[in-house]
């Protein structure tokens, strides 16, 4: 008995590999293709000339042609007073208005509107949602016809004859936080309630038969249950307070004598008031880098969590 040939059109050669792989794989890819040229466009290409700049001396004015400095940019800022300042401010007003401010009150309201009738739910999302959608320099202007001298604030603590003070002047970095509190919160209220929407009422009505309390079916039950969110809402809050600069050049302008100068200010200043380019670029990577360090460490902390 002879053995037959395989027929021609049946064998398949090792460089054809499978169909799923190899050849496909482009096909796959080529959908993404104009996002990735728009990131890299946008987003890279931009990050990747600024750190060109940073090592560089380059200045808006009086000067013929930029020179490489190495790192002597990052030396000058960590051995600048105002920017040690700036970086204490801005932990400061991140820490108040984002981590604290707008992470609790927000979840303090999304927990109160999950047992308010609907009217009051209707009428406080909808005050707490205005304050968020307000473009950031007209909420600014508010805020600061609320805290200046002759303001709401002061006009009411008269009424009530309590003693007022100049709050830009003595607190500024108080008010501003206050500010962003009153601006922000509504995002966390927004990601609260969808969260707490999520938890099944059986779980809580179990608790609270077996005599749980309050704080005790909140701390025990709701926070574990909505820790991912409580994560996700920090990072993006962090972020977007790490970057908050019109409502406090609206306000204060950093001042009085740089007491409300946050690093996004700061990096201004240096680089469009004083023209030094290349040393505002390279305070403007060290905000990136710490927006990079509080989002590597939210990660991680989720990423424990699972």
């Amino acid at each position: 008995m002879t053995a037959t040939a395989p027929h021609p059109r049946l064998t398949k050669t090792p460089e054809e590999g499978h169909p799923a792989h190899g050849p496909r794989l482009p096909l796959r890819i080529l959908p993404l293709t104009p996002a990735i040229v728009l990131l890299l466009l946008f987003l890279a290409g931009p990050i990747a000339y600024c750190v060109c700049i940073a090592f560089t001396d380059l200045q808006l004015t009086g000067q013929a042609e930029e020179s490489f400095v190495g790192f002597d940019n990052f030396t000058r800022a960590f051995g600048d007073e105002a920017f040690l300042n700036a970086v204490w401010l801005t932990l400061v007003f991140t820490v108040l208005s984002s981590l604290i401010g707008q992470n609790t009150l927000g979840l303090a309201l999304a927990a109160l509107m999950q047992r308010a009738s609907k009217p009051v739910r209707t009428l406080t999302g909808g005050i707490v949602v205005t304050a968020w959608v307000l473009p950031e320099v007209v909420a600014g202007f508010l805020l600061y016809a609320f805290f200046r001298r002759e303001g709401t604030l002061n006009a009411v603590l008269d009424w009530l004859h309590l003693p007022s003070q100049n709050w830009l002047f003595t607190l500024p970095i108080l008010a501003v936080s206050f500010a962003n509190v009153w601006r922000g919160t509504a995002f966390s209220m927004l990601v609260y309630s969808a969260a707490l929407n999520e938890i099944p009422k059986e779980i809580t009505e179990a608790a609270e038969v077996d005599g749980a309390g309050g704080w005790r079916r909140m701390w025990h039950i709701t926070l574990p249950m909505i820790r991912r969110s409580i994560g996700t809402n920090l990072m993006l809050n962090t972020l977007q307070t790490l970057s908050v600069f019109g409502l406090i050049w609206v306000m204060t302008r950093g001042g009085p004598g740089g007491r409300s100068q946050t690093l996004p200010l700061f990096m201004y200043e240096q680089a469009f008031q004083n023209s030094l380019i290349g040393y505002g670029t390279a305070v403007a990577l060290l905000l990136l880098l710490v927006g990079s360090l509080f989002s590597l460490i939210y990660l991680r902390l989720l990423r424990t969590e699972v």
